[in-house]
């Protein structure tokens, strides 16, 4: 597995926070992942960073045996992304925009996260609550409406684990590098994970509450 670690600013934060960086484009370097970057330098310098590249590790296509398969057990790989998974506080997905939703590497990781929610001993819905699940996407279109997709799907992932969601950090960028050019983006992520991450509901809940 692929770590690193970065340094930031200065900001009050709650302790023992730590990120993981889930990195799910096909290409290293991108735009998503300098976007990602960017907002990942304002974090303060004591908040552990822990970087992950989808693209790099050797991990098969998710097999469901939910039915089929008695006491599954994560081989060596899959074991280490999942602890490197319910150890952080906060998961930024890194994932640049394919066809309207996430990449197919970020797909199968969290399709994983399907099969660690039976897998013996992980306790992986319980640990997962009360986290933080972040999004970061760069795309060709400069109107970022078209990301809806990608930004429901985060949603609702963080809302079936009882997670809070800080919303999607959003860029525009085809070439190589091209989304330094985009100044709004690159204002937004140095305050991206200052803002407020309210616990995700879906949108029968929050309908439900509201008539409360």
């Amino acid at each position: 597995m692929t770590l690193d670690a970065a340094r930031g600013t200065d900001r009050p934060h709650t302790p023992d926070r730590s990120f993981l960086f889930v990195l799910g484009s096909s290409r290293s370097d991108g735009n998503t992942e300098i976007l990602a970057r960017a907002a990942a330098a304002q974090l303060p310098a004591d908040v552990p960073q822990r970087w992950v590249d989808l693209n790099e590790l050797d991990l098969p296509d998710f097999q469901d045996g939910r039915h089929e398969t008695e006491g599954r057990s994560a081989g060596e790989t899959e074991e280490l992304l999942l602890r490197a998974t319910t150890e952080a506080t906060d998961i930024v997905i890194a994932s640049p925009l394919y066809w309207y939703s996430v990449s197919a590497q970020t797909k199968r990781y969290l399709d994983y996260w399907s099969g660690w929610l039976n897998l013996p001993g992980s306790d992986f819905k319980q640990r997962m609550a009360g986290g933080t699940l972040w999004g970061v996407t760069v795309m060709a279109d400069s109107d970022h409406v078209v990301a809806d997709g990608l930004t429901t799907t985060l949603h609702h992932s963080a809302a079936y684990l009882r997670m809070r969601f800080g919303g999607v950090l959003t860029g525009t960028g085809s070439r190589p590098g091209r989304v330094r050019a985009d100044e709004q983006a690159m204002i937004r992520a140095k305050t991206f994970f200052q803002q407020e991450a309210p616990l995700a509901r879906f949108p029968y809940e929050e309908g439900a509450r509201a008539g409360t």
